[in-house]
């Protein structure tokens, strides 16, 4: 198991996005990026995303913290490469850095 943590900004219009609307804008991102997901099991698996906080609909943010397991190891360069070109204006990674478990 291989934890991705990454920091990204919300600005723009996608301040006028809702939390459970950016998740499942990250794990569109993260599956069209062909990022190794680690699916949790049972009836209805979906990818291991966590968010630190939920950020009130129609703040900006710089510094967002947010997490997610991966089934092996992706460099952090490539990972932050890989998933910036999936995701939309607005939406950017500033720091992502990987830890083993």
């Amino acid at each position: 198991m291989y934890r991705v943590n990454f920091i990204f900004s919300k600005t723009g219009l996608m301040r006028y996005i809702s939390h459970l609307d950016l998740m499942r804008l990250f794990m569109r991102a993260m599956r069209r990026a062909e990022l190794p997901l680690k699916m949790s099991e049972g009836f209805s698996p979906h990818p291991k995303l966590s968010f630190k906080r939920a950020l009130k609909l129609g703040v900006e943010s710089e510094g967002e913290e947010a997490s997610i397991v991966l089934k092996f190891p992706v460099a952090p360069e490539d990972f932050k490469s890989r998933l910036q070109k999936q995701l939309p204006e607005g939406i950017e990674l500033k720091n992502v850095q990987g830890n083993f478990n």
